[in-house]
């Protein structure tokens, strides 16, 4: 196990260092959830009530569009150079290529994240940050299983013509539940009631957030167990 985990983590410097050099990803993910973000702005009415009910949805909605456009380049360098078989016959475990591309992932689409929340915060006067380290452990929670999921697909349809168009389509039924739990956490983070002078006051439901949280944890473990055992079929397949 600790070989796999190191020889993960120097595939995953790999693709980072890579990122880190062109910035080519980053910065469409990252201009991409922006984007979103200002459309929300015209779309969305800037009132407090409603702003917190809305927030939840604009921000994992954000991740979850941005984190497919990262998930999609992530094995595009193996394929364009043709070198992925020489990266699968390598001498190290093929669950490390898979966990590397995982966490290399989650860094991508939490960096994205970590852009488009502030901006959320800004454009609506959201108080996202509120209770900022749950919210941070949220996200994080959300990024690792969207990058899960994400890569096992990835590597499946990576010879496959039209991959653009199946991975969504494949993709996002399985992360329902994932979207579903990581709104619902930051809806209860974001709960109010209103004092005696009508003003809107936070009142997080934190028994509501840690069940969310924790399921987002165990739907993590589950699909990360689930990938560790089916990837390297997928992949000879």
């Amino acid at each position: 196990m600790a070989s796999i985990v190191t020889q993960a983590g120097r595939i995953a410097w790999k693709d980072l260092r890579i990122e880190l050099r062109s910035r080519e990803i980053i910065y469409t993910m990252a201009f991409f959830g922006a984007l979103l973000v200002v459309i929300y702005s015209f779309a969305f009415p800037a009132k407090a009530d409603l702003v917190r009910a809305a927030v939840p949805g604009m921000l994992w909605v954000t991740m979850a569009f941005s984190g497919t456009i990262g998930i999609g380049r992530a094995f595009d360098r193996e394929r364009e150079n043709d070198t992925m078989r020489a990266l699968l016959l390598a001498p190290i475990p093929r669950l490390a290529v898979f966990f590397g591309k995982a966490i290399s992932i989650t860094a991508l689409v939490l960096a994205v994240s970590l852009v488009c929340a502030p901006l959320i915060a800004l454009f609506f006067n959201a108080p996202l940050f509120e209770e900022a380290p749950m919210l941070l452990l949220v996200i994080v929670l959300g990024s690792a299983g969207i990058a899960v999921i994400g890569s096992v697909f990835a590597a499946t349809l990576l010879k496959v013509r039209s991959r653009d168009v199946l991975l969504p389509v494949i993709l996002y039924p399985l992360l329902v539940p994932l979207f579903v739990a990581g709104t619902n956490a930051t809806a209860a983070l974001l709960t109010a009631s209103p004092n005696i002078d009508g003003v809107l006051v936070s009142d997080p439901n934190f028994p509501a957030a840690w069940y969310w949280i924790q399921f987002l944890g165990f739907y993590d473990l589950a699909f990360l167990v689930l990938s560790f055992w089916i990837f390297e079929s997928l992949v000879i397949e």
